[in-house]
């Protein structure tokens, strides 16, 4: 993909071109991103106690016992949105699903280990360890281009 900036001192509002042959779904992603005002901030729960969570902070999110939860280094946070809800709102180029069950912070991953037969295992930043679900090994392994 080819990127163009041109400046302009008389331009007023920045405005966003996109030349094509074809719509594909990187380009739905590209202008889903460049037209969504995506939060930065995630709401987490711990009691009755609110904490705005920066997304660069969350090492993941998973669902457990019907609940969402995101853990970050700062410990475990309830989340009240549905996965689904919250890969919308995530930033895709660091966030990536794993399994129906979990997302990702690609930022917060020391290693990924493809020793295991049909899965992959990834440690996180805070020594923790999860798995990739066979069914996303491909997009993982399409998202780190290998």
């Amino acid at each position: 993909m080819q990127v163009e900036v041109k400046l302009d001192a008389t331009c007023r509002e920045t405005k966003v071109v996109i030349v094509t042959d074809k719509i594909t779904d990187e380009i739905h992603a590209l202008i889903s991103q460049l037209s969504a005002d995506t939060p930065t901030y995630l709401p987490g729960f711990q009691g009755d106690q609110l904490t705005l969570l920066r997304q660069s902070d969350v090492l993941r999110i998973y669902g457990e016992s019907g609940k969402v939860w995101a853990l970050t280094q700062q410990g475990k946070y309830l989340l009240r949105l549905r996965l689904y809800a919250l890969e919308e709102r995530l930033n895709r180029r660091d966030f990536v699903r794993i399994s129906n069950s979990e997302i990702l912070n690609l930022r917060q991953v020391k290693a990924f280990d493809l020793r295991y037969t049909g899965t992959i295992c990834v440690s996180l930043s805070d020594g923790s360890v999860t798995y990739v679900s066979r069914r996303y090994v491909g997009k993982i392994k399409e998202v780190l281009g290998i």
